[in-house]
């Protein structure tokens, strides 16, 4: 029996089996989970064990309601228009031993972000993946203002006025919860480099008890990722999937990567860190 579970712990799920394990690098998918990518695989047997009275749920396509738990933030298992239940790997407790079989909407893979791997890739969806073809999205490579962020209902919206100063790849087991992903990619800058332009009051900000820095920062409409403002320490982190524009930097090195998804295999070059870099 497969078991996942959200960051709070308040939503669990079991299933007997996930099987056509894929990378999702569709720009909703991006925005709902403020990663890099989604990697999903479909159900077989799957049931609530318990808080499925906190899920809340957005629909991001016709039919097709994403869901999220309305405490923490993260992402869970939902039923797709054509009744299968998909589970994004990054709740899955444990290793499901479901390895990346392709990659999905790679046409939409953001500038800041490369396929390094050699997993068959699809612009689109592959033939016989049921399921809305999402366009890729026009990534503005400059802006006058600043690049623009936005959760994936647009309730929150904002803009980077700079360069952020660094971005890296993080693959805590707290990164993974949160965004139900294999990692996360995160950008830092100024506080005062970071300016809401709509729905500030509508990102929700969740501390994991007992954890010296790290927050969860979502929408409460649709569970996307939203910027984090840590005004103690005088930075913003800001999630890079949830970006519209090109933020004009480039995660630079990975970290935690002892806590590494067991499904994910890192292949690109960066540095790579089993925790916490120096400096961090």
């Amino acid at each position: 029996m497969i078991t996942g579970s959200c960051l709070c712990g308040g939503a669990t799920w079991q299933c007997e089996a996930l099987a056509v394990a894929h990378d999702c690098h569709c720009s909703r998918c991006r925005k709902t989970h403020g990663a890099p990518f989604v990697s999903w695989a479909f159900a077989e047997g799957f049931a609530w064990r318990d808080g499925e009275d906190r899920i809340a749920r957005h629909e991001s396509a016709p039919g097709f309601f994403r869901a999220f738990c309305s405490t923490c933030g993260s992402s869970l298992p939902a039923v797709d228009p054509e009744g299968r239940t998909i589970v994004p790997l990054g709740v899955v407790d444990g290793d499901p031993g479901t390895p990346n079989q392709l990659h999905v909407h790679a046409a939409s893979v953001p500038p800041w972000r490369a396929i390094t791997d050699d997993a068959p890739r699809f612009d689109e969806l592959p033939p016989g993946m049921e399921g809305p073809q999402i366009p890729a999205a026009a990534i503005d490579p400059e802006t006058a203002e600043g690049a623009r962020g936005s959760c994936l209902c647009g309730a929150v919206r904002w803009r980077l006025t700079a360069v952020p100063t660094l971005a890296r790849y993080c693959h805590c087991s707290r990164c993974r919860k949160a965004r139900a992903a294999a990692c996360t990619a995160n950008c830092f800058l100024p506080v005062a480099a970071l300016r809401f332009t709509a729905g500030e009051d509508r990102s929700r900000d969740y501390p994991v008890p007992g954890a010296r820095f790290f927050h969860h920062t979502f929408c409460t409409t649709c569970g996307g990722g939203t910027p984090r403002v840590d005004r103690a320490r005088g930075i913003a982190v800001v999630p890079l999937g949830s970006m519209d524009d090109d933020p004009g930097t480039r995660p630079t090195e990975h970290i935690f990567v002892g806590s590494k998804a067991p499904w994910y295999e890192i292949t690109d070059d960066l540095p790579q860190h089993d925790g916490r870099p120096p400096g961090l």
